[in-house]
């Protein structure tokens, strides 16, 4: 008997056994949870159909609910169908007391006497009442006639003057109550329609008893209960469940079994809790949890031994409870059958899986024994061998193969020694080129050597640190630029490992190193200080690489980029600033036209009505308000640079001191300001309203910083800078300058507060309170003045705000001019030319010049005011806005006028933050008034700037 190869003795049994264990696995993991959810399935079908059935009997429940409330809703119309045909008999029978057919009391008569007899086809009466809750006319004899005044129904209420009361008020309405009906003695609910007649002088009503209409309502809810009866004759869950409903007094309404079905179950006992299985079932009404009971079956009646499960659903519309009910057996049965034929499928497949496997391992494992026969055959030297079969599949093909092998092995014994002694020949020659080849690599070697020295030379002199580095991070070269920054000669460095020369420079550099290893170029920045100055150098580091690809080492380029970096923040802050300029420009264009218009007419409304107290307590906070939103758009172009400043020689003495007595009356008691006036020599040159403006703001910001309370001092100091270095935020410029520092002993700046403090919005008040506009417009008001700031500050420990501004000898600037306040008489009823586009800015200007003194012409564009001075000569002066629509713009306007009226005033209104028109024209004569602006500035134009009587500008050109 031919026996199974050994590897079909291994390999056989351990497939079987896996089988087993695989078959087994997929047995007790699958089959009970099959089991459990076939069972649960057949559980959820029983609740679905229980749900199913509630929402249709809870439908049914609110087609009742619609049906009651349209059927209230017929009776009323049908009430108010009743009154009204007896509304028409009284006005057919009051067009006969007018046409004189009856008279006043005939016509009582008649219409009393109809309405006694008066009855619906659906049994619906009327009767009359008098408002002294007298029953004029009643169809029931026992109150025709009667005084109702004091009659009270079962529930001890004095129903007919409330009636009529009802009806008096309110001319018709519904009222409920309770009443007998027609020769009864019995009281129900009832409702009645009741309507005034004050032509007749009573009230009128009829009504409907409300069990009628709770008769038809049970009628409706009897018709729902047969349609369910209906749906249940065909609904069944698993194979014999089914569903039943049963009241709230435990009265059968439906249940399939004709036994049951319309008795009272709470005589029924549960068999497994010995209560009612009436309470046991409300008990788990709603709860999501079943009720567990035993009960008979219909082929096993009487014998109450049969697991059953209950759910149940209340639908408190009806009263009801809804329950399903199912036998236990029942819904294990599709999982029992369904488990045995999974596993009657799984063994059948199993056997003829391992009758497969065993035909498939030794058709595959008999040619392997075959070739492991042949193979050692041929080790023992029978190079003539052969395998013996023939096969078109890969064990045919690896038999041939191998016979192909045991051909070739036998040719090439055969033809080793010749080939051994041809390559002994070769081997000679060979050897004769190598002596040639060394004797070359010597000389090439001395050319490299000579190359890589001149090489070095030149890495020398390059303005840059080289350096080169292998894998293991040891230095196998480095220039004379990059000794001297380790601080080191060059043999300190060569041979020795980065971490070991320097130590800082092996950490700063450790994730680029990491980096260029792994094969990836890389390039940082990085800065240091050195005699106190940062010096910020560019490193590159380049992976090199082998012949085969590996990287071996890393070449270090770093380059000094100091004054690059600094030319590229400097030209990033003007690009920046230059930005924000012209978003705060545009902004101030348009919000203060707003404001023009808004301040304008909130000034007109308050000096017309003057003596209106009331009036001008909603007038005066609203005209702050508008100017507090002018500030605002004076700091935008602060911080921006581009608000308008008027420098001027400053008395610092006298502002500082003008700026405490302001801020002392509004800041807490626990701070303090102090200030200790010096003589100086020089004062600041400076626009002092915006100089106020960043005191009080250093100030502010200061308070913030001191919630606890502390002093907050005041510094002034006058500088000669010449080449001697002043910290602050640039290099100063020599000169002569003020230094003006407010400190105090607050919480400080952290090292981000203070790299971010001159940002405009930035701030570091909880919740990001604040506009973050206060530091950034004292710098930009600083930096517009040609002056430096600098922050001084630890955390903790307060912070000191330096301003440096130029200055000026006092002696060097000679006394304003005086010039008179007061508006000339001679300019009552001159004409003024007004060209602004905005129509309701050209309003309120309009309004300012009239109450000025002035008559005014408009124009709303360049071209028609051009048309207008050349026609009108008797032009006094112009008044025009900068900005205007198309070409032409307010300076246009102006030449044109001085054309024609070179003495007379010009002013020039913008709401812009900076107009390049304005830089053309510094020179000229012409007056710029920024909007917003009130009355006064426009008076103060033409009485300060103006000479009333020539018409010549006495100031300098805005």
């Amino acid at each position: 008997m031919l026996l199974p190869s050994r590897l079909v003795q291994r390999f056989f049994p351990i497939v079987l056994i896996l089988m087993l264990a695989i078959f087994s696995a997929v047995y007790f993991y699958s089959v009970p949870f099959i089991k459990e959810k076939v069972y649960e399935i057949e559980r959820n079908s029983s609740r679905i159909a229980l749900d199913n059935i509630f929402t249709l009997a809870d439908r049914m429940y609110a087609d009742t609910e619609s049906f009651r409330q349209q059927a209230m809703e017929s009776h009323k119309q049908r009430l108010k169908v009743v009154v009204s045909m007896a509304e028409s008999y009284l006005d057919q029978v009051s067009r006969q007391v007018r046409d004189g057919e009856l008279t006043n009391q005939q016509a009582r008569r008649v219409v009393f006497e109809m309405i006694r007899r008066f009855k619906s086809q659906d049994g619906d009466y009327i009767w009359v009442a008098s408002y002294d809750s007298r029953f004029l006319a009643h169809p029931d004899e026992r109150f025709d006639g009667m005084d109702a005044s004091d009659l009270e129904n079962i529930e001890g209420v004095v129903v007919l003057p409330q009636i009529v009361q009802l009806a008096v008020s309110k001319g018709e309405g519904f009222y409920q109550y309770k009443w007998n009906r027609l020769e009864g003695d019995q009281q129900l609910d009832k409702l009645s329609y009741v309507k005034n007649y004050p032509q007749w002088g009573f009230v009128l009503g009829s009504g409907i008893y409300l069990d009628d209409v709770d008769q038809e309502l049970e009628d409706k809810r009897n018709r729902a209960v047969e349609e369910l009866r209906e749906s249940f004759k065909a609904l069944r869950v698993a194979k014999t469940g089914y569903l039943f409903i049963f009241d709230a007094k435990t009265n059968m309404l439906i249940h399939p079994n004709p036994n049951i079905d319309g008795t009272n179950i709470e005589d029924l006992l549960n068999p497994v809790t010995g209560k009612s299985i009436a309470d046991d079932l409300i008990a788990v009404a709603d709860t999501g949890k079943e009720l567990y009971y035993k009960w008979d079956k219909p082929d096993d009646q009487g014998n109450y031994i049969h697991e059953k499960l209950s759910l149940v659903r209340y639908l408190k519309g009806f009263d009801w409870y809804i329950c399903s009910s199912v036998y236990v057996d029942e819904l294990k049965a599709s999982s029992e059958l369904l488990s045995e034929r999974i596993l009657t499928i799984a063994l059948i497949s199993m056997l003829v899986a391992i009758a497969m496997a065993f035909f498939f391992i030794y058709w595959v494992t008999n040619p392997i024994k075959q070739m492991a026969d042949t193979a050692l055959r041929v080790s023992r030297g029978e190079l003539t061998a052969s395998v013996g079969f023939r096969r078109d599949d890969e064990l045919g093909i690896l038999a041939q193969t191998f016979d192909d092998m045991v051909d070739r092995l036998r040719d090439n014994i055969q033809n080793l020694d010749e080939k051994v002694n041809n390559r002994t020949v070769e081997l000679e020659l060979t050897n004769q080129k190598l002596i040639e080849t060394i004797k070359s690599r010597i000389e090439a070697q001395d050319a490299l050597a000579l190359i890589e020295e001149r090489q070095r030379i030149i890495l020398d002199l390059l303005p840059a640190q080289v350096a080169y580095v292998d894998h293991e991070l040891i230095f196998r070269f480095v220039n004379s630029h990059y000794a001297s920054y380790v601080g080191r000669d060059k043999q300190e460095i060569i041979g020795h490992a980065l971490e070991q020369v320097s130590r800082h420079h092996y950490q700063t550099m450790l994730e680029q190193i990491t980096q260029a290893l792994s094969g990836q170029e890389s390039t940082g920045e990085y800065s240091q200080w050195s005699d106190g100055q940062e010096l910020i150098t560019k490193r590159f580091l380049t992976p090199c690489r082998d012949n085969a690809g590996r990287v071996v080492g890393v070449l270090l380029v770093a380059l000094d980029v100091t004054t690059e970096k600094h030319a590229e923040k400097k030209l990033l802050e003007a690009q920046r600033m230059s930005a924000v300029g012209h978003l705060a420009g545009g902004l101030a264009h348009d919000f203060n036209n707003l404001l023009s218009i808004i301040i304008g007419n909130l000034m007109a409304a308050a000096d017309k009505y003057q003596g209106d107290q009331l009036l001008q307590g909603y007038l005066n906070p609203s005209v702050r308000a508008a100017r507090r939103s002018a500030d605002i758009t004076s700091r935008l172009l602060a911080f921006s640079r581009r608000q308008p400043l008027a420098p001027l020689r400053c008395d610092i003495q006298t502002l500082i001191q003008e700026t405490i007595e302001l801020l002392r009356s509004s800041l807490p008691s626990h701070l303090e300001l102090i200030y200790e006036p010096i003589e100086i020599n020089h004062l600041p040159f400076v626009d002092p309203g915006r100089l106020e403006d960043a005191l009080v703001n250093l100030v502010l910001n200061a308070k913030e910083a001191m919630p606890k309370g502390g002093k907050i001092r005041f510094y002034v100091e006058e500088l000669s800078v010449t080449d001697e270095l002043i910290l602050m935020d640039e290099t100063v410029v020599p000169g002569n300058y003020i230094r003006i520092s407010v400190a105090d002993e607050g919480t400080g700046f952290t090292a981000e507060a203070k790299r971010l403090a001159f940002e405009p919005f930035f701030t570091t008040r909880p919740g990001g309170a604040g506009t973050g506009l206060g530091l950034s417009m004292v710098y930009g008001f600083v930096k517009q003045s040609d002056g430096y700031i600098h922050v001084a500050s630890e955390p903790g420990a307060g912070a000191t705000v330096s301003l440096l501004l130029p200055s000026v000898y006092v002696a060097s600037l000679s006394d304003e001019r005086g010039v008179s306040s007061e508006i000339s008489t001679d300019l009552k009823g001159k004409l003024a030319l007004l060209v602004e586009d905005d129509d309701d800015v050209r309003q309120v200007v309009r309004e300012m010049l009239i109450s000025t003194g002035f008559n005014v012409i408009e124009a709303s564009e360049a071209k028609e005011a051009i048309e207008l001075i050349e026609l009108l000569e008797d032009i006094y002066c112009l008044v025009s806005d900068v900005r205007l629509r198309g070409a032409l713009n307010g300076f246009d306007i102006a030449d044109c006028f001085r054309s024609y009226h070179q003495e007379l005033p010009v002013v020039l209104m913008t709401g812009y933050a900076f107009d390049e028109t304005l830089q053309r024209r510094a020179g000229n004569e012409y007056y710029v008034l920024r909007k917003p602006f009130d009355i006064n500035e426009l008076k103060e134009v033409f009485s300060v700037k103006y000479n009333n009587n020539s018409g010549a500008s006495t100031d300098e050109p805005t």
